[in-house]
């Protein structure tokens, strides 16, 4: 690894934060990309993420980016828009503090971030991004604050959450956004609970967003045929979807990728 990791505490949680290569040597101000369960997707102990994003930079595929990684206090309170009862006994409830949560990040951590790195903090160069629930935060972030974030990445995103289909189908989208979603075309397979329809919610999801005003050259839908609901498979697409967040806008196809038609991705 080429960059810097730094582990910091703000306001009694954890931050797993990336400094690229050249950030150090470098007067330029680095793209900030926020990024929910702390260093789980480019944690280099758990994967090789960081590994083939400093690739893609030194092959000039991807410009240098800044992560900041945010541990929760409790992702089912955190990364949840509002209460929800819980799948399953085994679990308590979503605790639905979703705004207060992305409050928290906009109006206290993004500026800290701002203070003390050199960051680019205009909303064209800013992303949030998760998986699972983590997804789920990051799209209800481009509803509140789209002044804020305009790039959003929603990773296997659990749009099965209660209520949340219909609020996106009430709502239009920032159509100036540039939004990222995915999901395993097995997710879901064996549950008994409204995750059974992970792949056809996502799927609903991404049609919502293009109805409601997001070009299509703006929005990318990728299927990884045969992948399972896994950290894993999380943190493999998750240098893809930062690359095409942050590609140059000039250089997109016309058209862009519908959904459906889908983009399949093969492991």
């Amino acid at each position: 690894m080429n960059g810097t990791l730094v582990t910091e505490s703000f306001a009694g949680r954890e931050l797993f934060i990336y400094l690229p290569p050249s950030y150090e040597t470098s007067r330029a101000a680095f793209p900030v990309v926020y990024v929910q369960d702390g260093g789980d997707l480019f944690d280099p102990r758990q994967n090789n993420s960081l590994a083939r994003l400093e690739c893609m930079f030194a092959n000039g595929e991807l410009g240098e980016l800044l992560l900041v990684g945010i541990e929760p206090k409790n992702r089912l309170d955190e990364y949840t828009p509002w209460h929800a009862k819980a799948l399953s006994d085994k679990y308590a409830d979503f605790g639905g503090q979703g705004s207060d949560y992305l409050s928290f990040l906009v109006e206290k951590l993004k500026p800290y971030i701002d203070r003390k790195y050199k960051t680019d903090g205009r909303r064209q160069q800013t992303g949030i991004i998760g998986a699972s629930l983590g997804g789920l935060i990051s799209i209800y972030a481009a509803y509140l604050y789209p002044n804020v974030f305009g790039k959003i990445g929603s990773i296997s995103g659990s749009f099965w959450y209660e209520g949340f289909i219909g609020f996106m189908q009430s709502k239009n989208i920032d159509p100036g956004l540039k939004m990222y979603m995915d999901v395993g075309s097995i997710e879901g397979i064996g549950k008994q609970s409204i995750q059974k329809e992970m792949v056809s919610k996502t799927k609903e999801a991404c049609t919502i967003l293009m109805n409601n005003g997001l070009a299509s050259e703006r929005l990318r839908f990728v299927l990884e045929e045969g992948a399972p609901h896994g950290r894993i498979f999380f943190s493999k697409r998750f240098p893809e979807a930062l690359k095409w967040l942050y590609s140059n806008e000039t250089d997109l196809p016309a058209g862009g990728v519908g959904c459906p038609p889908t983009s399949i991705m093969h492991k």
